[in-house]
């Protein structure tokens, strides 16, 4: 049996906060985004294969396992004119799922103007989300040792697994990549401690790419880590080692506290995302929340929130720190090593929001700074662009989508 979970007074309210971020779903009519495309609220429903079977699209699941035993779940999408088109991976952030590149639909969604190109589109899933929490040994509802991971963990296996994976099933030799936030770190994480996978990537595309958090500006998150070393206490302590798994009950709650039908002024739900994410109401449609957070939050570990914290606090890009001690027996040193960027040789291409709280300005370029093979850093052409807005904002598709594409075709040409 589970034991008991406690937490102090200050983390209640924080979750209590964060809850009420997380269940804002409910059941909208259909209504045009400002995209002029039509969304459909009971999207956020659905799972991934059912979603992309709604719109026309071609899906499968794949499932594969890491060296260190997690199983996962993968997805892959094409048009129906499909013909042996460049592989794509897409990879998504923190506590979000492969249902990111899809939520805004047809006409506007990253995976589907990629298929509609002629790319074999396939969508990752990290350890411990919605699709993928299952361990070849581990039982994740009994054993609190599935949980002990990071997105070092994420970076070190997962990706490198699904990227082989992929090109076994394809017959293809390297793939583009393209990340957003974790999805991200988890590159660089892979780029630097295993770089042989520099060589299966034509390019890496990154959105809103986190590895210094140093200037990181979010009022939420800046309270929040205040508490996760904390949290890591009791992670170790109590065994709370999954933080907000996807709870379709939740879904029901969030009716009477965030209508989708309110404008995005008066929103509960739109107004927490800005605290999260950086304030830019012209660009949230008030329908699309219903959809985001029926797929969000998917799940994750809780040390990956406190591995960021410790980005934060430290200013560094650097290895999980399990404390002084424990640092000496797995590293060698008291400080956790940092992770060294000049082993990133793929060519690298990075897309930042002007206004994102998460991955700042100051911080990307710092981080620009660091890669050998940096090809371009482009700010989205929005001043108010901020974290989210790279999954669902109104305009989206023209201010980033239809940019990195054309960066895309022009690396593969260049290959």
């Amino acid at each position: 049996m589970k034991q008991q979970q406690t937490f102090s007074n200050a983390g209640i309210c924080l979750l209590s906060l964060l809850v009420l971020l997380a269940v804002a779903a409910s059941t909208a009519h259909a209504r045009s985004t400002k995209s002029g495309f039509q969304v459909d609220s009971e999207d956020g429903r659905l799972s991934v294969p059912e979603l992309v079977s709604k719109y026309g699209y071609h899906v499968e699941e794949h499932s594969l396992s890491t060296d260190d035993g997690y199983r996962l779940t993968i997805h892959r999408v094409q048009a129906a004119s499909y013909t042996n088109g460049t592989v794509v991976l897409l990879m998504h952030g923190l506590l979000c799922s492969s249902a990111d590149w899809l939520m805004i639909g047809p006409g506007n969604a990253l995976a589907y103007l990629l298929a509609n190109e002629g790319y074999d589109v396939w969508l990752g899933n990290a350890r411990g989300n919605r699709y993928s929490r299952d361990h070849a040994s581990i039982n994740p509802d009994d054993d609190n040792s599935f949980w002990k991971f990071s997105w070092h963990e994420i970076g070190r296996y997962d990706i490198p697994a699904t990227i082989d994976y992929i090109l076994e099933q394809t017959g293809h030799r390297r793939l583009q990549y393209v990340g957003h936030s974790q999805g991200t770190t988890g590159f660089f994480v892979m780029a630097s401690t295993r770089p042989e996978y520099n060589d299966k990537i034509i390019q890496m595309n990154a959105l809103a790419p986190v590895a210094f958090m140093g200037h990181m500006k979010s009022p939420l998150l800046r309270f929040m880590t205040k508490f996760l070393k904390t949290l890591d206490i009791l992670l170790a302590v109590f065994g709370v080692g999954e933080f907000m798994p996807n709870k379709p009950i939740l879904h029901e709650i969030a009716q009477l506290i965030c209508p989708p039908n309110s404008t995005v002024h008066i929103n509960m739900c739109a107004h927490l995302l800005f605290l999260l994410a950086g304030y830019n109401p012209s660009q949230l449609d008030p329908v699309m929340l219903p959809i985001l957070f029926g797929h969000t939050p998917a799940g994750s570990a809780t040390r990956q929130l406190v591995h960021y914290a410790q980005e934060v606090l430290s200013n560094r890009f650097e290895m999980y720190d399990y404390g002084k001690l424990k640092n000496v027996l797995i590293y060698g040193s008291a400080t956790p090593p940092e992770y060294d960027l000049s082993r990133v040789t793929a060519p690298v291409v990075m897309y930042y929001g002007l206004n994102d709280f998460l991955a700042t300005p100051e911080d990307v370029n710092r981080l620009a700074r660091k890669l050998p093979n940096l090809k371009r850093s482009v700010a989205v052409n929005d001043v108010l662009f901020n974290h989210l807005d790279f999954l669902i904002a109104s305009d989206v598709r023209h201010l980033l989508y239809e940019p990195v594409m054309e960066g895309m075709a022009s690396a593969e040409v260049a290959d």
